[in-house]
């Protein structure tokens, strides 16, 4: 190993080592890093800028706007109050219904906007019944990072499989005559949040006390009227559903992702300042206070991170390593792939190192003859599914995290939150390794 790449190497180390932690501000935390990446010789200012997937930053920034003004419209309590009434006072259930609910809603929309729009549902009910609002938000954050990969739409992993492998969207339901993504991540979600509910939450909630008066006062009314504005929430609902649909059909298009969600974002904008008597709609200065830009940040600076280790050829190296194993026995060089990646991508942000891996699959299936698709499918669950061990793995994380901290004035030890990712990772990698094997790595060796 070079000395730049030690330099490099230890430098990421640090400084992920330091996000993790989460003592000083993660934002001021990555910019640090980056900042030394350029003054030890890593990369240049230029290829810091250059590292970072602006598309994806863009995607981030319009949806985000959107989501503010979907979460001022009472469609979030109106869904809370629903998912109440259905669990009856059982606590649990209801942080359950609440995690599925935005996990297959991640299917269609990016995981962080998922977290965006869904936090003020949570946030609703957790101050009214006085409790403390983490356990739910940091299952929401998990469940929607899960299942984001289920199909084409939902995260930058499955979309970065389509562009390397031509992968179109049916083929994440029904792939090569068997089940792929969406039956496998979807048995593995159901299966984690059912042992999760009877051998974490409702132990957790059991004997509770909460806020009975202010229980009776959310159940007790229609859960409609809490959407006051209906012209407003209309135009909101209809202005996200068209840019989601548009970005659906981007390859028809012929636009990048980034461009068309600005594009449908500045259009909302446009029509709310038009008429924001009218709609009598909160204006773009409030809804631009309310975004998350430190979060905004964290994500730039991570992408400059991993672009400094991986132009170095630390990334590289790892995949150059595990390449005769792969070649060698389907079924030893997947697993291997699999178990490998969940670790790295624990605290490496998963999308460059899957992005890394999955060109190295498509050179060693041209080379060797093997079929990708067991590697591929391997790869994606496990850098998807790992990531949920930390924030740095999971950006969705960080932004759950500061959402929590934020409105419950409080700080979350580590101790908390790796008693929340801990057994989550490890029932769905467990679950997600055993229905991989028997159908999509054996078959294949």
């Amino acid at each position: 190993m070079e000395t730049i790449q030690i330099t490099a190497l230890v430098t990421f180390l640090i400084i992920i080592g330091l996000i993790i932690w989460g003592k000083l501000d993660r934002a001021v935390t990555g910019i640090i890093g980056v900042a030394l990446m350029v003054f030890l010789g890593v990369m240049s200012e230029m290829e810091a800028f250059n590292f970072v997937d602006w598309n994806v930053i863009g995607i981030l920034f319009a949806i985000w706007i959107i989501a503010t003004y979907f979460g001022k419209t009472g469609i979030p309590q109106y869904l809370a109050v629903l998912m109440l009434k259905l669990s009856g006072r059982n606590i649990a259930l209801f942080l359950v219904l609440m995690g599925v609910i935005a996990s297959f809603i991640s299917m269609f929309v990016d995981n962080v906007v998922v977290i965006l729009m869904m936090a003020p549902v949570i946030l609703h009910v957790t101050k009214k019944l006085k409790l403390p609002s983490f356990p739910f938000i940091i299952f929401l954050a998990l469940g929607a990072n899960f299942m984001g990969t289920a199909l084409l739409l939902g995260d930058l992993p499955p979309q970065m499989l389509h562009s390397v492998s031509g992968i179109e969207f049916p083929e994440f339901i029904w792939q090569l005559g068997r089940p792929s993504s969406f039956f496998i991540l979807t048995v593995t979600f159901v299966l984690t949040a059912y042992l999760l509910y009877l051998f974490k939450f409702k132990k957790m909630y059991a004997g509770k006390a909460f806020d009975n008066a202010a229980f009776e006062e959310l159940t007790s009314a229609n859960p409609a009227e809490h959407i006051t504005n209906k012209k407003f929430a209309w135009v909101v609902v209809a202005g996200f559903i068209a840019t989601i649909l548009a970005m659906s059909l981007r390859q028809f298009i012929g636009l990048h992702l980034g461009f068309i969600a600005l594009s449908g974002m500045i259009v909302l904008v446009l029509i709310m300042e038009m008429f924001h008597k009218t709609l009598e709609c909160p204006s773009i200065e409030e809804v631009l206070a309310e975004l998350d830009w430190r979060a905004l940040l964290f994500y730039v600076t991570l992408f400059s991170l991993v672009g400094a280790i991986d132009h170095v050829g630390i990334i590289k190296m790892i995949a150059d390593a595990m390449a005769p194993f792969i070649a060698g026995n389907i079924i030893l060089g997947t697993s291997l792939l699999y178990w490998v990646t969940i670790p790295i991508v624990g605290i490496v942000e998963h999308d460059a190192y899957i992005l890394v891996f999955l060109y190295l699959i498509r050179d060693l299936a041209t080379t060797t003859g093997i079929s990708p698709w067991p590697l591929y499918w391997a790869l994606l669950w496990a850098g998807t599914l790992g990531s949920n061990l930390t924030v740095a793995g999971a950006p969705a994380l960080f932004v759950a995290l500061n959402i929590c901290e934020r409105e419950d004035s409080v700080k979350i030890g580590l101790k908390e939150f790796f008693s929340y990712t801990i057994p989550f990772v490890f029932i769905t990698e467990i679950i997600c390794f055993i229905l991989a094997l028997f159908i999509w790595i054996i078959p294949f060796a």
